[in-house]
């Protein structure tokens, strides 16, 4: 076996023009409608900047509503499926904080606000990563409809099994703010120019 062929790290970063958009921002965004009008202002850019889809997440500390990440969809920036942007989130607050566990009784419990609801990737990432909130846009069939995206066998009681694992799950913050973004981007793939891009290798250009 010739080993020095493998790969030993890989690693995803999110694009420079996310921090320029955050620049004007708080250092914590008070009210539930400016978190999510964030969410939905990165997530539109995302997919016209061609990192990925139409998803943005962040992380914030409960008690102040401090920012501590913000992650946006990078599987096409960094050929990595894994890069949602619920993972990207996620992983960015546990690189700054130093702590894989963001709900340890030791610090602040933090909370991860998302565009839409996880996909079946992100719904296992949340649950290990100690948040005790999620807050979501919506949820429902509109994202699959209008993106086409493979969301993943996602179980009926999803919002029970966060719960009984101490997750609190809150629906409907801008929801059809949200809804239109899906509208754009799927007027984006129709034109020719964004990447659909799902398992088993279909991954097209419309």
């Amino acid at each position: 076996m010739d080993t020095s062929r493998f790969a030993t790290e890989f690693s995803a970063s999110i694009p420079g023009w996310v921090l320029e958009e955050l620049a004007g921002e708080p250092e914590a965004l008070a009210t539930a409608e400016e978190r999510m009008r964030v969410l939905h202002r990165l997530a539109a850019r995302n997919f016209r900047d061609g990192g990925g889809g139409p998803f943005s997440a962040m992380v914030i500390e409960s008690e102040t509503g401090r920012v501590v990440s913000v992650g946006v969809n990078r599987v096409l920036a960094s050929n990595l499926s894994a890069t949602h942007a619920e993972v990207t989130a996620l992983s960015l607050a546990q690189a700054r904080l130093g702590r894989w566990d963001l709900g340890a009784a030791d610090g602040p419990a933090h909370e991860l606000w998302v565009n839409w609801r996880p996909c079946v990737q992100c719904y296992g990432a949340t649950l290990w990563s100690g948040v005790t909130r999620l807050v979501i846009a919506g949820d429902g069939p509109e994202l699959e409809e209008l993106t086409t995206f493979d969301e993943g066998p996602i179980r009926d009681d999803w919002e029970e099994k966060f719960r009984e694992r101490g997750i609190e799950v809150h629906i409907g913050v801008l929801r059809e703010e949200a809804v239109e973004v899906f509208r754009d981007y799927r007027a984006f793939v129709d034109s020719g120019q964004a990447v659909v891009y799902n398992a088993r290798g279909s991954a097209v250009r419309s």
